[in-house]
């Protein structure tokens, strides 16, 4: 069993920052990849940004230089640090964790998801 909790969503207005966290647990044995994805209102989930265990990271093109994604691999935890927020970036951001678990199997999971709402 693994699992993956989010903390950090809420209320922010335009220009400000919010600094997302996720904690993973459970049957793990390494995290491959770590990543951030959001769904706004009425539209698809998307990818915000990853991070492999080596710390090589993406961006999607709407958040390259606003957010910054940091993974702690001892803690098996990942943050995003969002700065510059626009309204359009209001969403609810999920966590996601690409793993082997103990039983050496490979395995997708996600968070619960996170309310954030940047006003204009």
């Amino acid at each position: 069993q693994v699992q993956l909790v989010e903390s950090g969503g809420g209320l922010v207005q335009a220009g400000g920052s919010l600094r997302l966290s996720c904690a993973a647990s459970g049957s793990i044995f390494s995290i491959n990849v770590m990543g951030w994805y959001r769904q706004p209102p009425g539209k698809q989930r998307e990818l915000v940004a990853r991070i492999t265990s080596g710390g090589m990271t993406n961006y999607a093109d709407s958040v390259k230089g606003r957010f910054t994604i940091s993974r702690d691999n001892a803690k098996k935890t990942v943050s995003l640090q969002m700065n510059s927020l626009k309204p359009e970036d209001t969403a609810v951001y999920y966590c996601n964790a690409d793993l082997t678990t103990i039983a050496r199997t490979r395995e997708g999971y996600w968070g619960q998801g996170t309310q954030v709402t940047v006003s204009s």
